[in-house]
């Protein structure tokens, strides 16, 4: 398989936890991003072929992220990942172009699912 991914969260646990569903499945973690900021700077580098992307983050959020990374790439796939509660948000990222969400806690044959749906 080796889609390349690229993981936007601001917490160092998620974004592991979201790395080792990936890995055991095949997918290649290309990079890393703590904000919204270093994930359009991230995916300008690395040109991955999707991104998880968070939606509550600091500096710039996950739906600000994925309207300039859209802006940029039409062809972008991203899925946004929400806590539970955040249905405004999520909607809003739908509306701006996601592909699909996950909700934390993650469960790996979700995310993988929404991964393969995206990427087909």
């Amino acid at each position: 398989m080796g889609n390349r991914i690229l993981i936007v969260d601001d917490a160092a646990f998620m974004r592991m936890m979201i790395k080792d569903i990936l890995t055991k499945n095949g997918f290649e973690v290309v990079g890393e991003a703590q904000d919204g900021v270093q994930a359009v700077e991230k995916y300008n580098e690395l040109n991955p072929d999707l991104v998880t992307m968070d939606i509550t983050m600091p500096e710039k959020d996950g739906v600000t992220a994925l309207k300039e990374i859209l802006a940029a790439d039409a062809q972008a796939k991203i899925i946004m990942c929400s806590a539970m509660g955040q249905q405004a948000m999520v909607i809003d990222a739908i509306q701006a172009g996601a592909k699909d969400f996950i909700v934390k806690p993650f469960q790996a044959d979700r995310v993988i699912e929404a991964i393969q749906k995206a990427l087909s």
